[in-house]
């Protein structure tokens, strides 16, 4: 690394600085190696850093995804964010990023100097019961959910708990070692009604402990909530997330079409650039 690399610094899901979920994007990374990038993500220790590279595949950009962990096929707020850094630097309002889990399209729109909102096309889920629903919900303290315990997997694997109100979401004292042992994916833990939801996402086998702002699990919950009947197919959702680790965030879901032919799963949101830099 004899070279500057630049970065940039977001915050995703908001457009107010210092809120919502942070990244760092190298939106022109050399032929670094895996361990490279995994020490870099490491080192910046933000929810995800994202590399972007030339396309393969047609696209505007390739990207690979690192928690300070592991590396993800792909992840909501690192593709909505890297979505707002190459359409701002390149002038696109239509930005196709090549991940690990397949083409994903974001349109941008309210663009300003720093930031725009977009709307990611995620992939499809899967879905199945989840195995180790009862070691779950002990994790978490809770007796019960209210939809079933359901794993939904679009890149990462996200399963999903229902609780009786958001004031039971906002006291939440999972314990993270047994969440931990539960091995790589996601929680997350909801509670709401019609268009309005609060959601937790608790990942400490992904080294995140608590996200602020979840878009991959953004989508499967609109899935979730619309298989279930507590909304109806083609609504779109509001999600809160992230106050009660400082970094209030908002997003929107929606999942078009049914049960037995999801046709697609959009889920949108604001980010700002808050900081660039460069590693020597």
């Amino acid at each position: 690394m004899s070279s500057r690399h630049r970065y940039e610094v977001l915050d995703v899901f908001t457009d107010t600085p210092l809120e919502g979920n942070q990244l760092a994007v190298f939106p022109q990374a050399p032929a670094w190696s895996t361990r490279e990038m995994q020490r870099l993500a490491r080192e910046l220790n933000l929810s995800e850093t994202v590399f972007v590279f030339a396309p393969e595949q047609g696209g505007d950009a390739r990207v690979r995804i690192f928690t300070p962990f592991a590396e993800l096929p792909f992840a909501g707020h690192p593709v909505l964010g890297t979505a707002v850094t190459v359409g701002l630097e390149r002038g696109l309002e239509q930005v196709m990023l090549e991940t690990g889990a397949g083409p994903v399209a974001v349109a941008l729109r309210d663009r300003v100097e720093r930031g725009a909102y977009g709307t990611m096309q995620q992939p499809v889920p899967s879905w199945g019961p989840y195995e180790r629903a009862a070691e779950l919900l002990t994790a978490l303290g809770v007796e019960r959910s209210g939809l079933p315990v359901e794993a939904y997997v679009n890149g990462p694997r996200h399963v999903y708990v229902e609780l009786e109100t958001e004031d039971a979401v906002v006291a939440l004292a999972p314990d993270l070692r047994a969440l931990l042992a539960l091995g790589e994916l996601g929680v997350s833990c909801f509670a709401g009604a019609g268009m309005s939801w609060k959601t937790r996402m608790f990942a400490p086998g992904l080294g995140v402990s608590e996200d602020p702002a979840t878009g991959s699990a953004a989508g499967p919950l609109a899935v979730h909530l619309a298989r279930h009947g507590r909304i109806a197919f083609g609504e779109q959702i509001e999600i809160r997330q992230g106050a009660e680790v400082g970094r209030p965030s908002l997003l929107n879901a929606r999942a078009v079409g049914s049960a037995d032919a999801l046709e697609r799963v959009e889920v949108g949101g604001s980010a700002v650039i808050v900081a660039r830099g460069e590693f020597l």
